[in-house]
């Protein structure tokens, strides 16, 4: 009966581990499909939907061939058909039963705009979340959602490479193959064990079996005599040889063999053959972000808005460094750029002259992108400097133009230590622009400068004065401060024959206002300063003997009219929502030298 038993072990064995092995090797499936895209190499740009990258569960693998320069990026699929608007490109979609096709998509119907895109380059450009750039070959791992999509060029002008693999890895799973092969190594095991216990069964059922011999009867006998008898017996029972069953050092070089082929085939799994019960634990639910129905998409990512800051630091900081107004202007604009053109003018003439405080590179505290589907795009970020010495926090609004356009910085300020800002949006949310009208707040943002000039010229007697927070403005104080420094300068060298004036007015940049939890509003505005500095006896001329900054950007030492001298203030406002009791805040502010010039 054990041999029955071990023959049925072993069959089980053979099937468990030979299903197991099957699993791994002939009834497991592929780990990958892949799908080539063949284009005809007719355009310069091939855009892959994101339905083609997700028309298979998991991440794509991108591989791209070509003959020169091969570049890849991606991001929101709006965003680069709006990039490819004025050039013709090939567009790679899921057709009919999930089929990939290919299309050819025309320019747009603008000529001239075509035409000056034949120029341009798909590399650095802003809109990317991000891009790749390799020669002759690219790879690359991506995990995009449905409204993302792949970019595929060479340099923008020759066509784009026309080889494209996207691969998506296959769950080939065996989970069940080494629980097999474990219990099929068991039920070997176990066969062999009765199979020895079988065997040793038999050959002691063989064994010969003695009778013992009728005993004489027995008489008395001299204790002499019994010990000669004693001596002369031989032992009647034979000696045990090996030979007769199977010892214990034998059985264990039999199961060795077993043991041995049990690890063999435990090395072969590896961890997809068993199954993975941690996976199937329920994850823990997290908070749900509420986005309002219908609201666009912020204008850029955290990572694309400090990787957007980076480019803007660096290029700054070239131009301040060789003083080039043409670069700075390719990453700045509107107030922003001015005060920079006017710093490198003096530094050019005067070299003591400072530089302006660098743009922070380091990553932002607070990104605050606008919502929205077109253009332009504003977007607000709070960044603080490394700088151990004297580090300074940073508010700044950049703004793209178009598509095409990089983001420029227009708006710039240093914010003070005890500034609360009020409650914003998640950057992963955004914000709604508010129109320079809106009268949704307590003041329209296209008002406040205005009204903040009139403050400035007529301090409490300002209509103006009740609607701001004065008490916590640190601005007002510092221009006090100035005008009376710039009187007592005069007065030092001419009292008598000069007076000096000053007024301000509201700067020629369009406010930029985005709106904060509490409908309220954080806006951006431009305010001039002016002074003017002129003699009051006709035989006097002002001097600028202590003013080298005025000298240098008029040009002459002294004038019989006067000089007058700009200043342009960069403000960032809190304006509280219509109806608030709040008052309207002041957040961060720069001030610099604008101009000089000789008065009519």
């Amino acid at each position: 009966m054990r041999f029955v038993w071990a023959v049925v072990a072993f069959v089980i064995a053979a099937a468990m581990i030979g299903a197991g092995i099957a699993q791994r090797t002939v009834f497991q499936g592929p780990s990958e499909a892949t799908e080539s895209i063949q284009t005809d190499g007719a355009t310069a740009y091939t855009l892959i939907d994101g339905a083609v990258l997700g028309s298979l569960p998991g991440a794509q693998s991108l591989r791209v061939e070509g003959d020169g320069e091969v570049f890849v990026s991606y991001g929101r699929t709006t965003d680069m058909q709006a990039w490819l608007a004025d050039v013709p490109y090939t567009a790679v979609t899921l057709g009919a039963e999930d089929a990939v096709q290919t299309a050819l998509v025309p320019a747009s119907a603008d000529t001239a705009a075509t035409e000056a895109a034949g120029t341009r380059t798909p590399v650095g450009s802003d809109l990317w979340l991000d891009e790749y750039q390799q020669t002759s070959s690219l790879s690359t791992t991506l995990q995009l959602p449905a409204d993302m999509s792949v970019l595929v060029a060479s340099d923008g002008i020759a066509p784009a490479p026309s080889n494209i693999t996207v691969t998506w890895p296959i769950d080939n799973a065996t989970p069940w193959a080494g629980p097999l092969i474990a219990g099929g190594a068991i039920a070997l095991l176990a066969g062999i064990v009765l199979y020895i216990l079988g065997i040793r069964h038999v050959r002691r059922s063989r064994r010969p079996r003695r009778k013992g011999l009728p005993l004489p009867v027995t008489e008395p006998i001299s204790i002499a005599d019994a010990d000669a008898a004693e001596k002369g017996v031989i032992s009647a029972s034979p000696a045990r040889r090996g030979r007769g069953a199977l010892g214990p050092g034998r059985r264990a070089l039999v199961a060795v063999p077993a043991l041995g082929l049990s690890a063999a085939l435990f090395a072969g799994c590896s961890a997809d053959a068993w199954p993975q019960f941690g996976a199937s634990e329920t994850p823990s639910p997290t908070p749900s972000v509420i986005v309002p129905e219908g609201q666009f998409p912020p204008a850029v990512t955290e990572n694309q808005a400090e990787r957007i800051v980076s480019r803007i630091a660096t290029t700054v900081a070239e131009a301040d460094s060789s003083l080039d107004a043409a670069v700075a202007e390719t990453r700045l604009a509107g107030p922003a750029l001015a005060e920079r053109q006017t710093n490198y003018t003096l530094r050019a003439a005067l070299p003591d002259r400072p530089a302006l405080p660098a743009i922070p590179a380091e990553p932002a505290q607070i990104i605050l992108p606008q919502t929205t589907g077109t253009w332009p795009r504003t977007v607000m970020m709070v960044v603080e400097s490394a700088e151990t010495d004297a580090p300074t926090t940073s508010i700044m609004m950049m703004t793209q133009e178009d598509p095409w356009a990089d983001y420029r910085v227009s708006f710039i300020g240093n914010l003070e230590a005890s500034t609360n800002l009020p409650e914003l949006a998640a950057p992963y949310v955004g914000a709604t622009q508010v129109p320079p009208d809106s009268s949704f707040l307590v003041m329209p943002p296209d008002q406040v400068a205005a009204a903040y000039a009139d403050l400035i010229n007529n301090g409490q007697n300002s209509p103006s004065w009740g609607a701001f927070d004065t008490a916590n403005d640190l601005l007002l104080p510092a221009i006090e401060d100035n005008k009376r420094k710039r009187t007592d300068e005069l007065n030092q060298t001419g009292q008598g024959t000069a007076e000096i004036s000053f007024s301000a007015t509201a700067g020629p940049a369009e406010p930029i206002a985005l709106a904060t939890l509490d409908t309220g509003a954080i806006v951006a505005v431009n305010v001039y300063e002016s002074d003017t500095a002129k003699p009051t006896n006709a035989d006097a001329v002002i001097k600028l003997d202590n003013n080298p900054a005025v000298k240098a950007l008029t040009g002459v030492d002294q004038s019989a009219t006067g000089f007058t001298t700009t200043y342009t203030d960069q403000i960032f406002f809190y304006v509280p929502s219509q109806g608030s009791d709040d008052k309207i805040r002041l957040l961060g502010y720069r001030s610099s030298l604008l101009e000089a010039k000789v008065s009519p």
